[in-house]
């Protein structure tokens, strides 16, 4: 048997893959979980929202380990999608036609959270945009209808639910969902740029112990969402009644 490829510094491998995010948003939850729309702004000649054009794209499966910021780590995860390079070179230029210097890359999901990355970085191969996970059509847990992966990046780069992309020629226009220090402009798992300012052993040690607090948050969340969700009205109620 082939021994696994050794994690990341400062990474611990769990069994599952938890929902887990920022406090603040563990009770947000998308409206729309099946149809992919996304619009696309910024920077741009011409705004657009893409929808039927997406399924146009390759399709393509990845398996790939999934790193959180926080230390724990998920080896092995399968996705499926399309490359967002595809997305880019295919309808982003040809439509939107963003400016040439028009490289910083704003990602805002349903939820309102908001992430940052580098055009360079979301070309690479293995980004892509993401509406299955492990053969089953993404669930809200993990980022309904779509979501971002790009696995050489911390977990808080991968945006989820995803609604709208912006390129900027700068970040004047960016206010990242959480503090700035925990932002990292790149977030690039293999150099562990964790945050801005603090070196990554520093905020690893720190966000360790928010590990199993954040995952009962949100996994209790998502247990009271689903039962609002499939709540039953009795007969001759109406559903907004008091």
């Amino acid at each position: 048997m082939d021994e696994k490829t050794p994690l990341p510094r400062g990474q611990r491998e769990i069994d599952v893959m938890p929902r887990f995010g920022l406090n603040k948003f563990a009770h947000r939850f998308p409206s729309e979980t099946e149809k992919v729309a996304i619009d696309i702004g910024g920077d741009v000649q011409q705004t657009l929202r893409l929808s039927a054009e997406l399924a146009k794209l390759e399709r393509l499966d990845q398996n790939s380990d999934f790193h959180c910021v926080t230390t724990w780590s998920k080896r092995d995860v399968s996705w499926s999608g399309f490359r967002f390079a595809d997305l880019y070179e295919d309808l982003v230029l040809q439509r939107a036609r963003p400016e040439a210097d028009a490289n910083f890359v704003v990602f805002t999901g349903q939820d309102g959270y908001r992430v940052g990355m580098r055009l360079e970085d979301l070309l690479a191969a293995d980004v892509i945009l993401a509406d299955t996970l492990e053969g089953q059509p993404l669930p809200i847990a993990h980022g309904a209808p779509l979501r971002l992966v790009a696995p050489a990046h911390y977990g808080y780069k991968n945006a989820k639910h995803i609604c709208r992309i912006d390129f900027w020629r700068d970040e004047r226009e960016y206010r990242p969902a959480a503090f700035r220090f925990m932002d990292h402009p790149r977030a690039r798992v293999e150099h562990e740029e964790r945050g801005r300012y603090f070196p990554g052993w520093l905020l690893r040690r720190l966000y360790r112990h928010l590990v199993r607090p954040t995952i009962v948050k949100f996994r209790d969340a998502l247990s009271d969402h689903s039962v609002a969700a499939n709540a039953v009205v009795p007969p001759g109620r109406a559903a907004d009644e008091e």
